[in-house]
């Protein structure tokens, strides 16, 4: 039983219509849009008593329709509904890292523990252990006056201090009249703070807060927070993404493509790789099979940064094809409100949906179901606003303690036949700053990551400006530019040598392409399955970029059209031995002298 939830009856079901519900309030209570209720079924053999999980969408006098998040096989007119008194919300404190959910915030390993794999509808468990005792540590004294989010102390949460801090829905000035230190549970008061009206309240190292409405915004509201411009890169160690197409950290970029193109692997390399503190990935859709590949293999990958284990520092919210509709719109919400939560705490958070899609094609089918008015292709006609509204809860936010976190989002887009001209790709593109498109073509040739350098872009590029003077060079954004202009002139003749022929250009604009396929080949294109090449830092993407670019700008004379073909195909093989080598190292620098060599000889 929901430890939130009532256990008195104030509604009853008059129509049910596959996950959608209609409910009749009895007058004792008022209904609430986005209230959590739970339904009784009179029909079914479960062995356990089931309480259905749904939520308020639609209010019409005394009457009101709810999704619910559950099959309602066995629900019937005249069921009793409870109703919570809270909107749908998450537990938020220390023990979620390494933990796995479903949309709802149940722990997927715990559900398997007692009830087998196959889950039963109408379970509703602690998302946070109970019995776990955590060290808190205060740092602040009886009669610190605080604010909504500050911290009131620590527990160590695997690598992490995870802050302990005053509610965010506390309005007003707070003062600390009691706090102690100790091994506590998740349910014990560690503090008591007085309220402006005088009322006490006591503080333990949990506490709830409503998916669908923003954090950020609460904090902003009361003057608690402060939005801080994007100032400095994502890295995700892929030169491809760092160079041409970054994303800021705390900004927001998409990764649309078809079936096939290569959308999850992406999405895993950023997750493992990414200088971030904390990454929530979000599975709401996709198949079964490539989930359970992440879950299982996430434990066993060896976080980069640390040397442990990637879990402990990632939060998966899993909810499969095969998984209610229902909760699959909710589950990017969970996984929201749980990023916002660690990027309070001063944190770098990096969340990964995969696929905002499918998420769409679950709010598509609810409103058919409540008959409203569709809009292109029947998607709601709020389609664009809502997609807007998840994005924008990224962001780089200051807080009440003066540090400064991050939320980070990128979401994959599966648009059917790859047209990037339906209403989800269009909305999203509209939203984010970053597009990176992946091309079937490019994956049926096997060039790793398959996104099209012709498609792509980044509104960060010239925003990040000012970083990529200091980091790395002061005309970087320039010779980016400059490649990507490379790349297109290319692409223009490789068109007409296809007509053509190869004697049907000039050997400058043969040159041209020569040096657009090897940029191609050896920085676009990055191995995944190898250790070194895998994971590249900015300062040797930066060596790699500055030497292409000295081959570039080099005078190159040929003497004819097989001889720059020779040339280049000699220098992309050194070029990807290079890759493999691990950078600094004599093998490298061998390499790199006889590159050196080969650009200073022609």
């Amino acid at each position: 039983m929901n430890e939130y939830a009532t256990t008195t009856a104030t509604a009853r079901i008059i129509a049910v219509q596959d996950d959608i519900v209609s409910l009749e309030s009895s007058g004792d209570r008022p209904l609430t849009k986005n209230e959590v209720v739970y339904i009784v079924p009179s029909r079914g053999e479960a062995k356990h008593q089931e309480r259905l999980k749904a939520e308020i969408l639609r209010i019409y006098g005394n009457r009101a329709d709810a999704q619910v998040y559950e099959s309602t096989i066995g629900v019937g007119v005249g069921d009793p509904v409870e109703q919570s008194g809270e909107l749908l919300s998450v537990e938020l404190g220390p023990g979620l890292l390494g933990q796995v959910y479903d949309g709802l915030q149940n722990p997927l390993d715990l559900l398997a523990s007692q009830f087998g794999y196959f889950l039963p509808r109408g379970v509703d468990l602690p998302a946070l252990d109970r019995n776990a005792k955590w060290a808190f540590t205060p740092c602040v004294q009886t009669g610190t006056r605080l604010y909504a989010g500050a911290a009131l102390g620590s527990v160590q949460e695997r690598r992490f201090k995870h802050k302990i801090m005053v509610p965010f829905d506390i309005r007003g000035e707070a003062e600390v009249t009691w706090i102690q230190q100790g091994n506590v549970t998740v349910d014990e008061p560690v503090a008591k703070i007085r309220l402006s009206g005088g009322k006490e309240q006591l503080i333990t190292l949990k506490q709830r807060w409503p998916v669908r409405n923003p954090l950020s915004q609460a904090m902003l509201r009361n003057n608690i927070n402060q939005r801080q411009y994007p100032n400095a890169p994502l890295v995700t160690h892929l030169r491809l993404i760092d160079t041409f197409f970054p994303i800021a950290l705390g900004g927001t970029g998409c990764i649309p493509g078809p079936f096939g193109a290569g959308k999850t692997v992406l999405q895993s390399l950023i997750a493992r790789n990414s200088e971030v503190d904390i990454v929530i990935v979000v599975a709401c859709g996709e198949r079964a099979g490539e989930v359970v590949e992440t879950i299982s293999e996430f434990p066993q990958m060896i976080d980069p940064a640390t040397g442990g284990s990637l879990m402990d520092r990632t939060i998966i919210i899993c909810n499969t094809s095969s998984m209610p509709v229902a909760a699959r719109e909710a589950s990017i919400y969970t996984g929201i409100t749980l990023g916002e939560y660690y990027r309070q705490m001063g944190l770098n958070v990096l969340l990964l949906a995969d696929s905002t899609s499918r998420w769409a094609q679950a709010m598509r089918e609810t409103s058919g179901r409540l008959e409203e008015i569709p809009g292109e292709e029947a998607f709601p006609a709020y389609l664009d606003s809502s997609i807007k509204g998840i994005y924008e809860r990224a962001g780089v936010v200051s807080n009440a303690d003066g540090h400064t976190g991050s939320l980070t989002m990128i979401g994959t887009v599966s648009p059917a036949g790859g047209n990037f001209e339906e209403p989800v790709t269009q909305s999203t593109l509209s939203t984010v700053k970053t597009f990176l498109g992946l091309s079937a073509d490019r994956a049926y040739k096997r060039f790793y990551p398959a996104v099209d350098p012709l498609l792509s872009w980044s509104r960060y590029l010239e925003q990040l400006n000012p970083w990529y003077q200091r980091e790395l060079a002061p005309d970087w954004t320039k010779q980016v530019q400059s490649v990507l202009q490379l790349l297109a002139h290319g692409n223009s003749v490789h068109e007409m040598i296809q007509v053509a022929g190869e004697e049907g250009v000039t050997m400058e604009d043969f040159v041209t392409y020569q040096e657009a396929l090897f940029v191609d080949m050896v920085y676009l294109q990055q191995d995944a399955f190898d250790k070194v090449d895998v994971s590249v830092p900015m300062q040797r993407q930066k060596e790699t970029f500055m030497l292409i670019m000295r081959l570039i700008d080099a005078d190159l004379q040929f003497s004819d059209q097989n001889h720059a073909r020779e040339y280049f195909t000699r220098l992309t093989g050194l070029f990807k031995n290079l890759n493999y080598a691990v950078w600094q190292s004599n093998e490298y620098q061998q390499l790199l002298d006889k590159i050196n060599h080969l650009i200073s000889a022609i």
